[in-house]
Parts: C-alpha cells; sequence; structure tokens
C-alpha cells in the first residue's frame, strides 16, 4: 500500500520548525555526590575510551525522547549486538520514514509530526507494520542486522500521562513492531500510568515535580525509572548499592566519529564499576534527550538519573555518548540525536537509520573499543 503524500515544508519553516523537538530551557548543573563526578572535558583533554573486554552479548541500551528513537534505531540496526532497549517517550524503529515512498519522504516533517504528537498535528501515528516491513527490506540489504534477532530482546516502554510532546500513540507502536517481530510479550514491559511530563524519572525531590515538562528533563515522581529499565533488560540484578564505589570517566569521543557531519560532542562519559577493572561486565548505553546535553544542564544527566548506583552493583558500565547542539549545517540547535537524517550529507537517500549511520557507527565502536582485551590501545 503507497504511502499518503505530504507536501514539502518550506525551508526556512523546516529550519523553524526544528526547534520545537524539545521544549525551550536549560538548568544549572548540581553536583551529585552519588558518584565521582567529572566536568565537561575539552577534546585535548579527554582521555582514550579504555579497554575492559565487556561481554557485547549482553549489551543493552536506553533513552528519552530523541534517544529513546535512538535507542529504539540502534538495537534494530545492531539486533545482533543488542540484548534489550528501554525506551522512554520514544517512537518506533524508523518512524520518521513513514508516511512517504521514495523518492521523496519528508523526514523531518514526520519526525516533527507523526512521530510526537499525531492528534495534535492532526495526522495518523506511525504504522509499526509499515516500519517492520521496511526494517526487513534493510536487513536483506545487509544495511541493519537481521530483524529475527529482535525476537530474542527485552523491551521496555513508558509515555507518561502528561506527556503532550511524543504521545502514547506515538510510543505503542514500538510494542506492536516488537510484537509483529516474533517478541514474546511477556518481554515487553508497556507502563502508561504514571502523571509524568516528558521526562526521565527519579525519586529524588531535587528534580522537577512529576507532570512538567521542563529543563532538565528529571522529575521527581517517586519512581526511579533507570532501576526498573534495567531491573527489565536484565532479570538478575542485585539491589542497587547504597555508595557506589565506582567513577565517572570522560572519554575521546571525537576518536570514534568517521564522518564530517555528526553533531557530536569531542567528549562522550562512562560509569566503570570498580569490579569492571578485572572483572568481565557488561555495556548499557543511555542516549540523553534533546536540551540534555552537557552545554544545557551540565553533569546532571549522567551523575543523577540512577543508572551509575544500579550498574555499581551488577558490573555493568554505563556508557553515555554526547550529542551537541549544532546552530549550522548539521543543524541541530536542541542536541538531539539524529532520527531524521539532519548528520546524511544526501538527504534523499539518508543513513541515518543504517549500521553505517554517523552517530550509529559512532557508538558501536565505543562497545568495540569497551570489549577490547584490557591494556590493548
Amino acid at each position: 500500500m503507497p504511502y499518503p503524500h505530504l507536501t514539502a515544508f518550506p525551508a526556512a519553516l523546516l529550519a523553524a520548525s526544528l526547534l520545537l523537538l524539545a521544549p525551550a530551557g536549560v538548568h544549572a548543573a548540581t553536583t551529585v555526590k552519588a558518584a565521582k563526578a567529572v566536568k565537561p572535558a575539552a577534546a585535548n583533554d579527554a582521555p582514550a575510551l579504555p579497554a575492559y573486554q565487556v561481554d557485547l552479548g549482553q549489551t543493552t541500551v536506553s533513552g528519552l525522547s530523541s534517544g529513546g528513537f535512538m535507542a529504539a534505531q540502534f538495537a534494530v540496526a545492531y539486533s545482533a549486538t543488542v540484548a534489550g532497549a528501554g525506551i522512554i517517550a520514544g517512537g518506533p524503529y524508523f518512524c520518521s520514514g513513514q508516511p512517504g515512498r521514495f523518492p521523496y519522504i519528508p523526514y523531518l516533517t514526520n519526525a516533527l509530526t507523526t512521530c510526537m504528537n499525531p492528534g495534535e498535528s492532526q495526522v495518523a501515528p506511525p504504522v509499526a507494520s509499515e516500519l517492520l516491513r521496511a526494517a526487513n527490506d534493510f536487513a536483506r540489504a545487509n544495511l541493519i542486522d537481521d530483524t529475527a534477532n529482535l525476537k530474542r530482546q527485552r523491551v521496555y516502554l513508558f509515555s507518561g500521562t502528561q506527556d503532550r510532546t511524543v504521545t502514547r500513540p506515538v510510543v505503542n507502536q514500538v510494542s506492536q513492531f516488537y510484537q509483529l517481530a516474533g517478541t514474546p510479550a511477556a518481554q515487553i514491559r508497556f507502563i502508561d500510568n504514571v502523571g509524568a511530563g516528558h521526562a526521565i524519572l527519579t525519586d529524588s525531590a531535587n528534580d522537577k515535580p512529576c507532570a512538567v515538562t521542563e529543563s532538565p528533563f528529571i522529575n521527581d515522581c517517586d519512581y526511579t525509572q533507570a532501576r526498573d529499565i534495567l531491573q527489565h533488560l536484565y532479570p538478575d540484578l542485585q539491589a542497587p548499592a547504597a555508595t557506589p564505589t565506582g567513577k565517572i570517566i570522560a572519554f575521546n569521543q571525537r576518536s570514534f566519529i568517521r564522518k564530517a557531519y555528526s553533531s557530536m560532542n569531542n567528549t562522550g562519559y562512562a560509569y566503570i564499576p570498580k569490579a569492571c577493572d578485572s572483572e568481565t561486565c557488561r555495556v548499557h548505553v543511555v542516549f540523553h534527550g534533546c536540551l540534555q546535553t552537557t552545554q544545557a544542564i551540565g553533569n546532571r544527566f549522567y551523575t543523577s538519573t540512577g543508572y551509575n548506583q544500579v550498574a555499581d552493583a551488577n558490573k555493568i558500565i554505563v556508557l553515555y555518548p554526547q550529542a551537541e547542539p549544532s546552530p549550522v549545517h548539521p543543524y541541530n540547535p536542541k542536541g538531539c540525536w539524529d532520527f531524521w537524517g539532519y548528520t546524511s550529507v544526501n538527504p534523499i537517500d539518508p543513513d541515518f537509520y543504517r549500521r553505517s549511520g554517523t552517530q550509529m557507527e559512532a557508538v558501536k565502536g565505543m562497545l568495540d573499543r569497551l570489549a577490547a582485551r584490557r591494556g590493548s590501545r
């Protein structure tokens, strides 16, 4: 069935509408005592990411908003590596690719309407069956991993009842996508009954009230979402560490970026439990949302969202790759992850959803580095 045709937005309007991908506002960073935090470092100050001989077969991912889209995208494209995904207020793989049909797919228009609040935009939500069909085609062309791998993944989904940025019908299509791919229902956890705004949730009175949607998009809902995500993705988890003994490291992220247009920061971060210095660990990758970059909220996202305490007690390295705002090409003023093609040189044939996508390839390179033999260069 052909996709319905959408009229192209004027270029100036498309650029201006990109500002709608996240509400405006920033929040000053605060010091968090749960881990040994570091200040954002310049590229020439950050050392290379160390090798830890991790078990890549137990890699999982999660993210909020554009980070949720990125988590879904990465989990499908690299499904042979990723064992599970946590998606907070995000949509299904290749969401911005539908509706539309080659040679014209209005990726940005779809990202701002179909993939966010389709009811408000008076368009239909994404259609999981169409997106899975596209994924199967990409897999047959060897642009992404075999979609048969999706059957083994564990999936956590969340949609807050007060979220008007990315609404439930969009998140629901992630569940439909995985069910159609053959993922057993018992492996999919979908929470949609919490009165939360567009945010990642914590149990900290220092964070924003549960129902609001404002910077830093970290809300106190009496619910440690990071723990719930990791508990679902790794059913064997131990209780979080009361006092983590690991460390947060800054590393040279630029060394993993192979293409000219990335909108990625020179520096990335990772939480390393002390046990991982000598024992085999696994990796969880966390993608921040729009307006959650270090430029916008300092170290808040990688120190105070709750992942590190759980990871410390369970030998999980938490990788926090970093996008960054870009006021020129690639145009990304909010520091969002690419789920509509802004990093692609050819807008008619973008590669953001493929293994070869600029950001996707960079993050996979970080995982491969973490899996290398200790002491190797």
